[in-house]
């Protein structure tokens, strides 16, 4: 089981379930040409897709057409189930970076026949992911600039304050879906300037207080 290091810590934590959030910033939804949705849209990802700094993002042979999209994550650190809003924010241990690498190819045609995201979200190296900060560290995680470089061109830039449904509200609803349990990643969504990664590119991957995250891709 792929294991993720925390900051100041030797233990390490080993993700059980990778939680997504789609259409979670207006900008984001509008660029896509989809629409809001009134409840979370959630699907998962396999714990097989995370890869750690030094490791690469590898472009599969399936897709022609793969995408970044950076994230704030949330790390579960107490198992939980249906968790009021207001106390949602004591089950996070942690937060990470992640980048939410998308196959937009085979997720349009997933869209167009009413399939599953699985696929396009799924290969492996599709969850690049930073060592997790402490939440006593990172503060209000509705007030993080959120940034994204591909090869020293900014490509996504925003502040978690777009999210259109909080940190505190995913933890709530996914927490009645899911049982949440310690390790648990819920990553929070993504904001404009979404695209294309090729190989030979360089990403780079920053929000407040959680440091600075680099992967290849190839």
């Amino acid at each position: 089981m792929r294991q993720i290091s925390v900051s100041g810590y030797v233990e390490k934590v080993s993700p059980g379930k990778i939680i997504c959030v789609g259409r979670n910033y207006r900008k984001h939804i509008e660029e896509m040409k989809s629409v809001e949705a009134e409840e979370p849209v959630f699907f998962l990802k396999p714990p097989s897709s995370l890869i750690c700094e030094g490791e690469d993002i590898v472009i599969p042979p399936q897709s022609r057409y793969v995408h970044h999209e950076v994230e704030l994550a949330a790390v579960i650190g107490k198992s939980g189930k249906n968790i009021p809003a207001e106390d949602a924010l004591g089950f996070i241990m942690g937060y990470a970076i992640l980048l939410d690498i998308t196959a937009r190819d085979l997720q349009d045609i997933a869209k167009k026949t009413s399939s599953p995201w699985a696929v396009s979200k799924g290969f492996d190296t599709f969850a690049p992911v930073s060592a997790i900060t402490q939440t006593v560290l990172v503060g209000d995680p509705q007030d993080l600039t959120i940034q994204l470089w591909v090869n020293d061109e900014l490509r996504q830039s925003s502040n978690t304050s777009y999210m259109l449904h909080t940190v505190a509200a995913l933890v709530s609803k996914a927490s009645q879906i899911f049982t949440l349990e310690p390790g648990d990643i819920i990553a929070t969504g993504t904001p404009e300037g979404v695209g294309q990664l090729v190989a030979g590119d360089q990403v780079r991957a920053s929000i407040s207080h959680l440091g600075t995250v680099k992967f290849a891709v190839r």
